[in-house]
């Protein structure tokens, strides 16, 4: 592919330009350009883009970037202030350090790197002159992330090495005799860095804790909670705290609240699940509406800000859900004690309280503290079979929800929200927590009626803080930005060879068509691995006090009420709710912003730890099928090879390009696929294929495979 295209009429961004421009005066270093020179060079003709480029120039000149020696000529201004970034390594050793400010991502040689590690803070010098992009040196550590790091051990005589692993941590460590603290050849430990000597290629070390054998389940879950900086277990003063919270409720503080004891309660939840954290309320009231209550459990309750425990649990932010383990948020006095809406017992609750018609129109609601008293604990397994087959207890109930739920759904899609409803990937697992078979958990109504139900009362909370309210209170919502057309645009062009034609102007029109090209490659092999590509052209959710929509939900007003137990930013919801139900004024929006933005990377952490998890349990199953073969779809091509998804269990693993046979294959990126030069034979997304198992890395989470042709099954 050419690097300069000539299209003069083409449009070119402020901040493609202003990279365009940086680069050429890398490239000049110490000598100055002209107007003249710089239109040349980026073979712009057109007066008005001439225009622009000046506009530019002198606006690069204000802002310190550029000087201007003579009257249209100019140079790289001396920086004035170091840049200063965080440092994203790649696994070949090479970086990306991010500057506030910059458009752009400076990229770092693996030899530039210096004794940098990923995601230290850094200072940078720019490299003048180095290809197209700006590239730069790394020339002091500003801050490291981290000192402690997961790895494996390696025993050479008197000394030892610990390999990282996190990919990303580039350099192993080396370990004097004298600090091995007992480790043995392959176990898994937590090593703490020391000193890195200026011409050393390797850090020093001192192993500080021995976790185990590598391939230990609960030694893997741990290292992978330390890895993303996740708690194990909680402290013992915390765990004392909770143990002397009281299990009884006041009568006094039963007068305080909304008495919902007597009217028929009920949770639906995993069969699995001890934290029930939302249950529905109904009755049908003289005017033929129903009164729905969504009773959240009011941990806040129990929960009071500066203690201790609130400290642990504001740190935590969130539960985190491994393969084979819950690490809860809570300790289990609140999480499965007095916080959980266990059946037959009476519990203190936060509830949004709604009427609402037959057309599940809401006519009035009531937010407020509650008690109640749950009837009956349901599966999503035992509701489903009641609204499958319309028996069973409370089926009633069960089934004005189900009825309800629908029509709630169908609005919000008519409404333009999206329907992303990926199984999720799930293990059984043996005694000691090696996956013998994986299975998918699917959406069905029942977690439907739950969603729709959750989801209206995380609304009208936002609706109260955020419109009841002129001006609007601080609040904390959660809130998902419109989706870059320029991200569609290229997810449109990929999606072409499959038959869609996607053509979307606005947001509302990107939903509709999503939606419509999701439903129909359900039924596909490629149809999970394009639900993954269409979630990626998607902004990230997050949490924020500056409201601007949830886009994904159809939402103008937003936040998360119904997991308290589970997620902090619930709690926060809770409390502010309440402050302005007692008439109290606007909370302190820079403090709120802060939890904010800690919540956010704390559920970002604890995503990622889930995904490791499972990605080490599907290569820890393969190990098991080595030399198998199975039926795949290609999930992805690159130029170092072919990504495949094993359809009935969703394991990825990479066919290496050197291994493709038969042939001399070519990588064309242009249209997604590899082709044979000689016979024409072609690889491309969404392709049935068939593959062997022949290598699982658990200490890398990777899998091998290699193509099986008709006929080479052995």
């Amino acid at each position: 592919m050419s690097k300069k295209k000539k299209n003069k009429n083409k449009e070119v961004s402020q901040g493609s330009l202003t990279n365009s421009i940086l680069t050429l005066f890398y490239k000049a270093g110490d000598k100055d350009l002209s107007h003249k020179s710089i239109t040349s060079d980026l073979r712009i003709t057109s007066k008005d883009a001439k225009r622009k480029v000046l506009d530019t120039l002198l606006e690069m000149v204000e802002k310190g970037t550029l000087s201007e020696h003579n009257r249209g000529r100019f140079v790289l201004a001396e920086a004035t202030e170091p840049m200063i970034g965080k440092a994203d390594f790649t696994s070949s050793g090479a970086a990306y350090v991010t500057v506030e400010g910059e458009e752009q991502d400076i990229y770092i040689p693996a030899k530039y790197t210096a004794n940098a590690m990923h995601q230290d803070t850094v200072k940078i010098e720019i490299i003048p002159g180095r290809g197209a992009k700006p590239e730069g040196k790394i020339v002091e550590v500003i801050e490291r992330k981290r000192t402690e790091h997961i790895g494996t051990v390696q025993l050479v005589k008197d000394f030892g090495f610990v390999i990282p692993s996190n990919h990303k941590i580039h350099v192993d460590f080396f370990v004097p005799s004298g600090k091995l603290k007992g480790a043995k050849e392959g176990q898994k430990v937590i090593v703490k860095m020391g000193e890195w000597p200026k011409n050393s290629k390797n850090p020093f070390g001192e192993i500080i804790e021995v976790l185990g054998d590598a391939g230990d389940n609960d030694v893997e879950m741990h290292a992978i909670l330390f890895q993303y900086g996740l708690p194990s277990k909680f402290p013992k003063e915390v765990e004392e705290y909770a143990e002397k919270l009281p299990d009884e409720i006041t009568e006094e503080e039963i007068k305080k609240r909304r008495d919902f004891r007597k009217i028929t309660t009920f949770t639906i939840d995993p069969h699995d699940a001890k934290d029930f954290d939302d249950a529905l309320s109904i009755q049908k009231l003289e005017n033929g509406n129903w009164e729905i209550g969504v009773h959240i459990a009011d941990v806040s309750h129990y929960l009071k800000p500066g203690t201790i425990l609130d400290k642990e649990a504001y740190d935590r932010a969130t539960s985190v859900y491994l393969v084979d383990r819950t690490v809860p948020m809570l300790p289990e006095k609140l999480s499965n004690g007095v916080c959980s809406l266990r059946p037959h017992e009476e519990k203190l609750c936060f509830s949004c309280v709604f009427e609402i018609d037959d057309n599940a129109n809401v006519i009035n609601r009531w937010i407020g503290r509650t008690v109640i008293y749950s009837d009956k604990r349901f599966t999503y397994e035992e509701a489903q079979q009641v609204i499958e087959t319309g028996e069973g207890d409370l089926k009633e109930e069960i089934l004005t929800f189900d009825r309800l739920a629908k029509i709630l759904r169908k609005e919000r899609m008519k409404n333009g929200a999206i329907s992303f409803d990926k199984a999720e990937v799930k293990f059984k697992l043996n005694e000691k927590g090696e996956p013998e078979s994986i299975y998918f958990k699917e959406s069905k109504d029942a977690n439907k009626l739950i969603e729709e139900f959750m989801l209206l009362a995380n609304k009208y909370v936002a609706l109260y803080a955020g419109k009841d309210h002129a001006p609007a209170k601080t609040f904390i919502y959660r809130i998902h930005d419109l989706p870059s057309l320029e991200k569609f645009g290229v997810f449109a062009d990929f999606v072409k060879q499959f038959g869609y034609e996607l053509r979307a102007q606005t947001p509302k029109q990107v939903s509709a068509q999503l939606n419509k090209m999701l439903s129909d490659a359900k039924t596909k092999n490629y149809g999970s691995m394009l639900e993954t590509l269409a979630v990626r052209t998607m902004a990230k959710a997050e949490y924020s006090c500056d409201n601007i929509g949830h886009y994904g939900l159809a939402f103008d007003y937003y936040s998360h009420f119904t997991s308290p137990i589970r997620r902090y930013p619930d709690v926060i919801a809770h409390r502010l709710l309440q402050d302005y139900l007692d008439g109290k004024p606007s909370a302190n929006k820079k403090l709120y912003d802060e939890q904010c933005e800690h919540c956010s990377e704390r559920e970002r952490l604890a995503a990622e730890a889930e995904r490791e998890s499972i990605k080490y349990k599907q290569v820890e199953y393969l190990k098991a099928h080595l030399g198998e073969t199975f039926e795949a779809a290609i999930s992805g091509l690159t130029e170092w090879g072919i990504y495949a998804e094993i359809i009935e269990n969703r394991c990825e693993g990479m066919i290496s390009a050197k291994g493709l046979m038969g042939d001399t294959y070519i990588f064309d990126p242009d249209n997604y696929r590899y082709y044979g030069k000689n016979y024409g034979k072609v690889y491309q997304f969404g392709d049935k294929i068939k593959i062997k198992v022949t290598g699982a890395n658990l200490h890398k989470k990777q899998l091998d495979f290699v193509l099986v042709e008709e006929g080479d099954e052995v």
